[in-house]
């Protein structure tokens, strides 16, 4: 786990962008750690993200940069995520760091995707490297 988040700070240094965003490191704690569980599966990982951001981004439009709305779109997200069958409450925090950071779309959402398919990536292939561990993951979508 802690290589691919040196690598995802590493992508950050290359780019002049910071990659690594505090949900991230959750996802990928829920991804190595606890392989098994619907929070880590690849659908719950990328499209959770994916949908706290968009969230994050259509409240800021509505509402603005406030821990109010802050607190108004983790909630949101939380209940889209729930009616969506994605189960992932760092996408939560990804709505939150999108309504108090208002980072550029254009930039962050590319990022965050990418990321987020990489921490998948990584925990598939740590599942197979590792002999006992469970395999990851439990199902794709």
């Amino acid at each position: 786990m802690t290589s691919v988040l040196l690598g995802l700070v590493g992508i950050g240094a290359v780019l002049h962008e910071p990659v690594l965003i505090p949900p991230l490191a959750a996802s990928a704690a829920l991804v190595h750690s606890a392989p098994t569980l619907p929070l880590a599966q690849p659908r719950s990982v990328v499209v959770g993200h994916l949908l706290g951001a968009a969230v994050g981004y259509g409240v800021l439009a509505a509402a603005g940069g406030s821990a109010w709305a802050a607190a108004v779109a983790a909630g949101v997200t939380l209940a889209l995520l729930m009616a969506a069958r994605t189960p992932h409450s760092a996408a939560c925090a990804t709505a939150v760091v999108v309504v108090l950071q208002s980072p550029a779309p254009g930039r962050f959402v590319p990022l965050l995707f990418g990321a987020t398919v990489l921490l998948v990536l990584t925990g598939y292939a740590a599942s197979r490297v590792r002999r006992k561990a469970p395999r990851y993951p439990a199902y794709w979508w």
